[in-house]
C-alpha cells in the first residue's frame, strides 16, 4: 500500500484522536467550556480544509470564491453565531443550573463515564434527527427548508454549515432542550458538540479519505455523498448525521462497491446562490 493510500484511511482516526486528546486536556485543566469546546474544532476544521486542499478527492469540486462567500457566511451566521456562539454558550450556562437541580432524580445516567454519556448522546441525538432528516425529505415544507443543504453543486468542508438558520431551530429542539430538560451535564454538552463537529467538517469535505469498517458506524464522506445524490432516489439513503446506526437499523444504509456518486444537488433546480437569496427561497412560489 503506497503512503498516500495509507494516510487516506489514517486522516479520520488521528485526526478525531487528537482532537479528543486536545478536549480532554483542556477539560483537566479546567479552562472555561467554550475554550475546551471550540479551539479542538477550530484546529480540526483547519486540518481537515488543509487535508481536503492537498489531497482532493475530485479536483472538479474545489469551490470557486462565489461558493466560498456564500458558505462563509452560512458558517459563520448559521452555525457559529446562532447555534454554536449564542445557542450553545447559553446552554452550557442553563445546564449546569439544570444538571444540580436534577440530582439522581433524573433518567440520565449522571454517573456514567464522560464518554459514555457522550456516546448516549449522540445515539439519542441521530435517532431523532434521523427522523427530522427523513421527514424533510417527505414533506413539502421541510423540504424546502433542508433544500438549502442540497443545494450545493459540489462538496467540501465549509458547506457543512449550509443550513436554513429555521431547520438548526429544529435541530436545536432536537439536540439540546430535550436534554437540558433531562439535567445532562455542560461537559456532556460539550463532548456532543465536539464530536457532532468534528465528524461534521469530515463528512462533507472533498478530501481522499477513506474510513473501512468505520463506514458502518459514523456519518462518513464516503456514505454522505450518496444522499447529497442529485437524484432523489438515490440520495434517500444515509440520514444519519453523527452514525449511520440508525440508517443500519432502518434499512437506509448505502454504499455501492467500486463506484462513486456523478453529479450531487438538486435534480433540476436553478437554485439561487447567494446567501441572502437562500435563506428567503423557502418562502418563495416554490419551482416547478
Amino acid at each position: 500500500m503506497k503512503p498516500s493510500e495509507l494516510m487516506s484511511y489514517l486522516w479520520y482516526p488521528l485526526s478525531f484522536s487528537i482532537a479528543i486528546a486536545l478536549f480532554a486536556t483542556l477539560l483537566a485543566q479546567n479552562m472555561p467550556l467554550p475554550i475546551v469546546l471550540y479551539v479542538p474544532i477550530a484546529l480540526n476544521g483547519i486540518l481537515v480544509m488543509g487535508i481536503e486542499f492537498a489531497f482532493p478527492e475530485r479536483k472538479e469540486w474545489r469551490p470557486k470564491w462565489s461558493d466560498i462567500q456564500t458558505d462563509a457566511a452560512f458558517m459563520a451566521v448559521v452555525q457559529i453565531i446562532l447555534p454554536k456562539m449564542l445557542m450553545v454558550l447559553v446552554t452550557l450556562a442553563i445546564a449546569d443550573q439544570l444538571h444540580a437541580e436534577a440530582g439522581t432524580a433524573s433518567i440520565w445516567p449522571h454517573t456514567w463515564p464522560l464518554p459514555a454519556q457522550a456516546l448516549l448522546m449522540i445515539l439519542s441525538v441521530d435517532l431523532m434527527r434521523y427522523w427530522l432528516h427523513r421527514a424533510c425529505h417527505h414533506f413539502t415544507v421541510l423540504w424546502r427548508l433542508h433544500e438549502v443543504h442540497h443545494s450545493p453543486e459540489i462538496l467540501y468542508t465549509i458547506n457543512t454549515g449550509r443550513f436554513h438558520p429555521l431547520e438548526k431551530v429544529l435541530h436545536f429542539s432536537l439536540d439540546t432542550v430535550p436534554f437540558l430538560l433531562l439535567g445532562v451535564a455542560p461537559e456532556v454538552f460539550a463532548a456532543y458538540f465536539l464530536l457532532y463537529s468534528v465528524n461534521g467538517f469530515f463528512q462533507h469535505s472533498n478530501a481522499r479519505i477513506r474510513y473501512g469498517w468505520l463506514n458502518y458506524f459514523v456519518g462518513s464522506a464516503e456514505t454522505h455523498r450518496w444522499h447529497h445524490a442529485q437524484d432523489p432516489q438515490t440520495a434517500s439513503c444515509n440520514f444519519g448525521s453523527s452514525t449511520v446506526i440508525w440508517d443500519i437499523v432502518f434499512g437506509t444504509w448505502y454504499l455501492p462497491k467500486n463506484n462513486q456518486v456523478e453529479k450531487v444537488g438538486i435534480l433540476n433546480g436553478h437554485y439561487p446562490k447567494d446567501f441572502w437569496s437562500q435563506l428567503m427561497a423557502p418562502f418563495k412560489q416554490h419551482r416547478g
